[in-house]
């Protein structure tokens, strides 16, 4: 008698990348996220967990703008364009979250009401309150198999440390 059930696929490694969207060394980041998307695909699971900081003032409502974003299927898309004008957004304030929105082509009256009814505020939130648990103090933040890399300070050599460990892990 042969078994029929195949092996479950490995599950990916997660990554959970404390962010904040108005902050520079984010948009810096970036572009070390989208190269461990590239080199790993689907057997690394990014994850954008919030951390707004109160020196930027619009932090807190950009958190919850890229939630309504991922809730209409374009989070990542949406947390992009937004670090992409950090500068603008701190000029322009919500005024630019609504405008990313549109050229996106999300719904904006929903954006909108979701931004004034605060129907993420919880989970931005719960965020941020595991993020001061585990001792995250700035951003860009990376947690990957419960070891926390901070690159606030500096992004040097900080995807190849993260390379390193999902290497390793799936070599296991």
């Amino acid at each position: 008698m042969s078994d029929s059930t195949a092996p479950s696929a490995p599950r990916p490694v997660l990554l959970d990348v404390w962010c904040e969207l108005q902050c520079p060394d984010c948009h810096t980041a970036l572009d070390d996220v989208r190269a461990l998307r590239a080199r790993y695909g689907d057997r690394l699971e990014v994850r954008l967990r919030h951390f707004p900081l109160p020196k930027h003032p619009h932090a807190f409502a950009a958190a919850q703008a890229a939630e309504e974003a991922a809730a209409q299927g374009r989070g990542w898309p949406y947390v992009e364009a937004v670090l992409a004008r950090t500068a603008e957004l701190d000029r322009r304030g919500e005024a630019l979250l609504l405008a990313v929105a549109a050229e996106l082509g999300l719904d904006t009256e929903e954006f909108d009401t979701a931004l004034i009814d605060g129907r993420h505020i919880l989970t931005v939130d719960a965020d941020q309150a595991e993020g001061k648990a585990i001792g995250v103090t700035g951003t860009p933040t990376y947690v990957v198999d419960g070891r926390r890399l901070d690159g606030g300070k500096s992004q040097e050599g900080l995807r190849e440390r993260v390379e390193g460990i999902v290497d390793g892990l799936l070599a296991d």
